[in-house]
């Protein structure tokens, strides 16, 4: 009862002093929210929508129950998860966050995980795309595109140990598979594949509009989020609370011999993780090692703001958050830990010429999110293809109000 009471009071206060930041510092919070609706009007929106219709249909369609028959005897040994999950790993690398947990949570409706297994899977199939490490980061932050080999190669690894240490998550309340794992019959997954097309019973109109109303839905919610942890970043960077926080990390920074002054970039990668990556490339008084690792940790942890989107995602099923949010603490740690242990032999040994302090910027964030050429491609594409969208999401809600 007193837990209970002193989080209600936590809480309160909490959003009480989000409200009077809010009225005290009017201008920087419109200029975040702002910021944070262009991200997602014209990257997010349009780079997301096209893989959750897809992912939907192939569901729907039974080709992800095709996938998981194939990947059985490579996914349950490795991860302790069915093959399935084979298909909401390569998505979730491919689209970043959050599609891995949107497609757990999918799976686990259609019963094709349990709730033990939807643990696992989502707790290493959330992760940065290759075209957010290499183009935003590397290049738009560091202006050095071979940055991103370490990056990437610390990112994935790490996610990788995750799903092996996970793997033993629940191990008591899962039932062991007891079953033989055999080779992959292209016979069962095509009678998979059809049986499931046949249970789904909807026609293909009907299944394209359900997978336009989820998709859009669910990006409606993470563009919130987006634009809300834009301005609770900002409101903590103007009131003092993330100088304040990050006075408590200089002493574990100055532990390592990491310079004190990345003490900011990684308390405001905590909350946003691209805000804390561009701070973390301007801190002239650090190497460029020091400045990997602490970016790599930055990514692994995804910041509060995905964290807080697949908080959202998951409330939908009974899938739990806390295996969730330690597996960000493992990954955190172990792309850290990689990106400083393949810094001498992969960076060094083959990028040597490569400048190895703090390199001038291609663009800042102010300007975008992307290198500049594909900046200028998404800025007249991405707006064009939201639209869209909302359109056709607007036009089904209306039919489908109307029809009741």
């Amino acid at each position: 009862m007193f837990r209970s009471k002193l989080k209600t009071i936590v809480l309160a206060l909490s959003v009480t002093m989000m409200a009077i930041s809010l009225i005290s510092f009017p201008q920087e919070s419109v200029d975040a929210s702002i910021r944070g609706l262009d991200m997602w009007w014209e990257i997010v929106f349009p780079s997301l929508l096209p893989f959750f219709i897809v992912s939907e249909m192939l569901i729907g369609f039974g080709v992800v129950k095709f996938i998981g028959v194939m990947l059985e005897p490579l996914m349950r040994p490795l991860f302790r998860v069915p093959g399935v999950g084979g298909f909401a790993w390569a998505m979730g690398m491919a689209s970043g966050f959050p599609a891995g947990a949107k497609l757990s949570a999918r799976l686990r409706q259609e019963g094709q995980l349990t709730r033990v297994e939807a643990e696992r899977l989502v707790s290493f199939t959330n992760c940065s795309n290759p075209l957010f490490i290499f183009g935003a980061v590397s290049v738009g932050f560091f202006g050095n595109a071979k940055l991103g080999v370490i990056l990437a190669l610390a990112h994935y690894l790490g996610n990788f140990t995750v799903g092996l240490l996970m793997r033993f998550h629940g191990h008591k309340e899962d039932k062991k598979h007891k079953e033989r794992q055999k080779a992959p019959s292209l016979r069962k997954a095509l009678s998979a594949l059809h049986k499931t097309r046949i249970n789904d019973n909807r026609p293909i109109g009907k299944l394209l509009g359900d997978a336009v109303m989820s998709s859009i839905q669910t990006l409606l919610m993470i563009g919130g989020f987006i634009i809300l942890f834009s301005v609770i970043n900002k409101m903590l960077f103007h009131v003092g609370i993330t100088a304040f926080l990050a006075k408590g990390i200089e002493m574990a920074l100055t532990m390592l011999h990491f310079p004190i002054e990345l003490s900011l970039p990684l308390i405001s990668g905590l909350f946003e993780i691209t805000f804390g990556s561009q701070m973390a490339s301007q801190v002239d008084e650090s190497t460029l090692m020091h400045q990997a690792i602490i970016v790599s940790f930055v990514l692994g942890f995804s910041g509060f703001s995905v964290q807080a989107q697949v908080a959202s995602i998951l409330a939908q099923t009974d899938i739990r958050f806390k295996p969730f949010f330690f597996a960000r603490i493992l990954h955190s740690c172990f792309a850290a830990f990689y990106a400083y242990l393949l810094w001498a032999p992969i960076y060094v040994r083959f990028y040597s010429n490569e400048p190895t302090s703090n390199a001038i910027p291609v663009f800042n964030l102010g300007e975008g999110f992307m290198p500049k050429e594909m900046l200028d491609s998404m800025a007249e594409i991405g707006p064009l293809v939201t639209i869209l969208a909302l359109m056709v999401y607007t036009i089904i809600l209306a039919k489908r109000t109307l029809a009741k």
